[in-house]
């Protein structure tokens, strides 16, 4: 098995350490990370500037790319540049802070995963939901577990993202979940700097809910990770509302536009 490690806190980070040496017994893992932290840059590419990676060398004496680029761009050029062959799987991670609700879309973490599945390959993000925590062993076993089982039931025709959240030490169980909502209150901290001028720092605090959804029975990852459970949540990117199709097609086949004859 070929695996693209990559992650948003940085090639150096103890995150990716502990996952490339838990992934490392599944064959052959290729790393391309950000040259620094690039956490919160969501799906961002860049698009003005050349990139330039540079290869760096781990303690244990094999190689890894550093990109100075965002998580995104970094499997993006692995893919397309540096990989000798394409890999079967995308791995994103660990994180050292959780990736729960909403806060998907600004992940650095889970936009490495999900520009492998924009390129045709499974993908996996993976996050220790602590900010406190350092200790990644159980996020990394419970990653090395999980993957030949992911691998062994994809095929070709369905290429999918997994993102997981491994509460702060030993876990309880594990929970195939549902996204659910993240907002933060309090989050500008307004301050003002030697010379008088107003600035602000963000920041704020999570706040959770539940959001209703009859038709889907699954846990929320929020809710699982409380419990002190491993969070399984299946995303894509496809953010089609398919439930509004409809209504929008009676509303324009109901009604005349004129903007055709001006």
């Amino acid at each position: 098995m070929r695996i693209l490690l990559s992650n948003d806190d940085g090639i150096h980070a103890p995150g990716l350490a502990a996952l490339r040496w838990a992934l490392a017994p599944l064959g052959e893992v290729h790393v391309v990370a950000p040259d620094r932290e690039r956490s919160g840059t969501g799906h961002g590419i860049t698009v003005h500037k050349p990139l330039r990676p540079k290869q760096v060398k781990f303690t244990d004496g094999t190689f890894g790319w550093a990109v100075d680029g965002t998580p995104a761009d970094c499997v993006k050029l692995a893919i397309e540049a540096l990989l000798p062959q394409a890999p079967d799987i995308v791995v994103s991670g660990i994180n050292h802070g959780p990736n729960l609700g909403t806060d998907v879309l600004y992940s650095g973490t889970v936009s490495a995963a999900i520009e492998g599945i924009i390129n045709g390959f499974p993908a996996v993000a993976i996050s220790l939901a602590s900010y406190e925590s350092g200790d990644f062993k159980y996020a990394a076993a419970f990653a090395g577990l999980i993957i030949p089982g992911l691998m062994k039931g994809n095929n070709t025709r369905e290429c999918n993202l997994v993102n997981i959240n491994v509460p702060p030490g030993k876990p309880r169980g594990i929970k195939v979940t549902r996204l659910g909502n993240r907002r933060y209150v309090n989050i500008f901290h307004k301050r003002v700097d030697p010379r008088g001028r107003t600035y602000y720092w963000m920041a704020g605090e999570p706040e959770d809910s539940v959001p209703e959804n009859p038709a889907v029975e699954a846990d929320v990852d929020v809710e699982a990770i409380k419990n002190k459970y491993v969070s399984v949540t299946p995303l894509h990117f496809d953010l089609t509302d398919f439930q509004a199709i409809h209504y929008l097609q009676d509303m324009i086949d109901g009604q005349e536009f004129n903007i055709f004859e001006l």
